[in-house]
This record gives C-alpha cells, sequence and structure tokens, in this order.
C-alpha cells in the first residue's frame, strides 16, 4: 500500500541572496557617503548561467527583449554560461567588474550550491529581484508504457536504477521533486539515492532532446520548457507539481491528485555582484521594476505561464535567507546531500 507524506514545499519564486556591502561605482557618480550619490545605467548585461532552452535562458531573453524594446535600457546582451547548477556562471559574477550586469537565478542555484559544495555562494552577490514562480510537469516520451504517475513511480520504487529520469542541474528543483515523489511513496534517504537514477542537464534543449529520443523514461521541468512538446504529442505529461492544476495544462492532473502528498514550485529572479554601492544596487532595481510593471512583461508572464512572484528590497533579503534554509534542509531529508 502506498505511503504518503506531506512534502508541501512552495518556494515561490526568488533571485538570490542575503546582506553584501558597498564598494565599486559607477564612473561619474559622487563619492561614498554624499547624499546626493546615484548611479544610472543605460545598458545592461544579462548572465544566463546555463546552456540556451531552459527556463533561464527563456527569462534570461525575455527580460532583455523587454528592457531593450520598452526602452528602458539600450542594450541588453545576453551570455550563456551554463554547468554546475549556474554556479559555474556564479563564479564568473563574482570576477565582474561591470556593476550593470544582472544574472539569472533560482531555486535551482540554490540546491546546487550545496551538492556542489560551491565555494560561491548566493550569499556572496547582491540580491535585486525575484520575478517569477513556474510549477514544474513530470513527463514520459510519447510512446512510453506509461500512462499515470503512479505506475511510473511504483516501476521506480521496484526496479531502481533501471528506470531513467531526467531533468535539469543536481540538486535543482527537478532533482528535488525526484527525490519528493520516492519520499512520498515510502523511501527514505538512502533508499531514495540508491533508488534514482536521475540524468542531469545544463539547459532544457538538453532533457527535451533524450525524451523525445526514448534515451531516458521520464523528464521534470517547468511546464514552460515542456508544453510545446506536450501540445505537440512528442511528451506525454502525467502530473503538475502545484497546488492546483495549471491553466496551460488544464486536463493533466495535480501531484497531489495522482496519489502523492508533495507541492513544489520553482522561483527565478536576477542578482548582480556583490559589493556593488546602494546607488548601483537601487538602480538596478529601477530598471527591473521598471520592466516588470510594462504591460510587455505581463504579456511574457501570461505567454509563458509563469506566476509574477516580484519582490525586491528587505523582503527579497529575508525570503532567500529562509530559502537558503528550507531547500538545505530538504536536500539532505531526501538524501542528496
Amino acid at each position: 500500500m502506498k505511503r504518503t507524506r506531506s512534502a508541501l514545499i512552495a518556494i515561490a519564486a526568488a533571485a538570490a541572496l542575503a546582506v553584501t556591502g558597498c564598494s565599486s561605482q559607477t564612473a561619474g557618480t559622487p563619492a561614498a557617503g554624499d547624499a546626493a550619490e546615484k548611479a544610472s545605467f543605460t545598458d545592461v548585461s544579462i548572465i544566463v548561467p546555463a546552456d540556451p532552452g531552459g527556463g533561464w535562458d527563456q527569462t534570461g531573453r525575455a527580460i532583455a527583449k523587454v528592457l531593450t524594446d520598452d526602452g528602458i535600457v539600450t542594450t541588453a546582451p545576453v551570455t550563456n554560461v551554463g554547468g554546475a547548477g549556474g554556479t559555474i556562471g556564479l563564479a564568473q559574477l563574482r570576477n565582474e567588474k561591470d556593476p550593470a550586469t544582472l544574472m539569472v537565478n533560482g531555486l535551482v542555484m540554490v540546491g546546487a550550491i550545496e551538492t556542489n559544495a560551491s565555494q560561491v555562494r548566493l550569499e556572496d552577490t547582491t540580491p535585486i529581484a525575484r520575478l517569477t514562480d513556474e510549477a514544474l510537469v513530470v513527463v514520459v516520451p510519447a510512446d512510453s508504457e506509461y500512462d499515470t504517475l503512479e505506475a511510473l513511480v511504483e516501476d521506480i520504487v521496484d526496479k531502481g536504477q533501471e528506470i531513467t529520469v531526467t531533468g535539469g542541474s543536481a540538486g535543482g528543483a527537478d532533482h528535488i521533486l525526484a527525490g519528493l515523489l520516492l519520499e512520498a511513496a515510502g523511501l527514505e534517504g538512502a533508499e531514495i539515492t540508491e533508488k534514482l537514477n536521475y540524468t542531469p542537464n545544463a539547459g532544457g534543449g538538453e532533457a527535451v532532446s533524450l525524451i523525445i529520443g526514448g534515451k531516458v523514461d521520464a523528464g521534470i521541468s517547468g511546464i514552460g520548457e515542456f508544453q510545446q512538446h506536450i501540445e505537440k504529442g512528442t511528451m506525454r505529461a502525467l502530473a503538475v507539481s502545484g497546488a492546483e492544476p495549471a491553466a496551460q495544462l488544464p486536463d493533466v492532473p495535480t501531484i497531489t491528485d495522482a496519489g502523492y502528498d508533495v507541492v513544489l514550485t520553482n522561483w527565478r529572479g536576477v542578482i548582480a555582484p556583490g559589493g556593488i554601492s546602494d546607488a548601483e544596487r537601487a538602480e538596478l532595481e529601477r530598471i527591473v521594476a521598471e520592466m516588470h510593471d510594462s504591460d510587455a512583461w505581463q504579456s511574457e508572464l501570461e505567454t509563458k505561464g509563469w506566476a509574477d512572484a516580484f519582490l525586491t528590497g528587505d523582503e527579497l533579503d529575508a525570503f532567500i535567507e529562509q530559502n537558503i534554509s528550507d531547500v538545505t534542509g530538504t536536500l539532505e531529508n531526501i538524501g542528496l546531500i
């Protein structure tokens, strides 16, 4: 008989981190301590710490498009730096000298920092904004033998490493969800790591190729990354991870409805280099807030099915601190660290 366990981790979106110091300044601005200190950026650079095709890449390019199309900044070039759940990009951000730099981040990075024992942490950067929140979806290839989530999970429990699951980076939202499903099915700690054969990817495009090509038995990712393939019929959706059915996939049951007491949502946001001045942080927050308030950004949210989870300032700092604690505890509970 299937045992379920409550694992509600509605980790609604959030860019990264804790409090940082003030050091670097924009050329031409008054010295630190001057009451009139201000920063003004006409251009920004955007780092996507993942390969093209995934949720972070979609987010970074949507940000760049809205910022430039609406004239909020003149240019916003996007650079992909994939690998290790974003921690390679995070290391690059630490060495970034230009304060007018935004890097996409989110729940995946929080977990990857722990699983990769990263020497650079979110606390070493400057939080700018939490932007979006999104449910995940569990899919199988179109010709898969699995018609229900229960059939898939029970086969993993029975056959272990014979069943392959793919998704984003190790320790990220997709990996956490796979672990939570096995925990809800009655496995614990070491049993989960022993049974779960999870193939991580640096970008969503790689996972899509593995699933459509029948190289794996199942996949997990944000709804936005798999939706078009589900609609085309090259993937079959088994369940979504939100508390309620997803508007984009109204006929797909939630994981809870499928019999497993698990709810998990993924957040995404933007951070900046650590050590930038208060004025520089305020200017980046202004730019991102103007983007958030635009009709173009609201249209992007609707088109991609992202929930609006905008947050900045002290509330963002507190959210990030709590998020790091929650994710670390979850990774320990399901044996991923």
